[in-house]
């Protein structure tokens, strides 16, 4: 069986081979200090795409956040997921007196960066949908974390949903500038100030 940085540096590559994951660093450079990347939600793919195209020395600190449903079902699944992408995986079928952003917290106190998509759900579409509210409600209990925005460019095209196998494509990852925040930002405006600074990086 390959060792984990075996198989870590076999998904990137692979990775890098179907899609490009190519990445553009447009309003910040890799950095080690605390991040959540946000970004828009077209594929199961977006968060390895996005993971890959980090430097190996970020992807070592940055979990991809992720459907606890979809990623542990089957083993090899399970094993990216879990043991090479160090996933945090939330409960989409929560109850009523659990909180979903519980393993986010736990992962932000333990130090980790984060990459998260705040529409909540895959869209097969180039432009982001309406912001939930869980980004701002982060941003408030972490207010110095940095909040970079991301957007995939064509990942839509090359496994819109439905899709076992991806589709061979040319697919760049764009970073933006960090978001300014506040812990005082009413829910309402910052979400849209964050969906408009993806759909920025869409259109640059």
């Amino acid at each position: 069986m390959f060792e984990s940085f075996q198989v870590v540096t076999l998904l990137t590559l692979l990775t890098r081979l179907l899609v490009g994951a190519y990445p553009q660093w447009q309003g910040c450079a890799p950095s080690r200090t605390q991040r959540i990347y946000f970004a828009n939600h077209s594929s199961h793919m977006d968060a390895i795409v996005i993971w890959s195209s980090l430097p190996a020395e970020l992807r070592a600190k940055t979990r991809p956040v992720a459907a606890k449903d979809y990623w542990e079902k089957g083993a090899l699944r399970r094993r990216i997921a879990i043991k090479e992408l160090k996933v945090v995986l939330i409960d989409r079928h929560h109850t009523a007196h659990a909180n979903p952003l519980d393993p986010l917290i736990q992962a932000l106190h333990e130090g980790s960066s984060l990459i998260i998509f705040p529409e909540g759900t895959r869209r097969p579409q180039p432009l982001p949908s309406p912001f939930k509210s869980g980004l701002w409600r982060l941003m408030r209990e972490f207010p110095d974390v940095e909040l970079i925005p991301v957007y995939i460019e064509n990942l839509h095209r090359s496994m819109p949903k439905g899709t076992l196998i991806p589709i061979p494509t040319i697919c760049s990852v764009r970073f933006g500038a960090p978001l300014p925040h506040s812990p005082d930002d009413s829910k309402e405006d910052f979400l849209n100030r964050a969906r408009n600074a993806v759909i920025q990086l869409a259109e640059s």
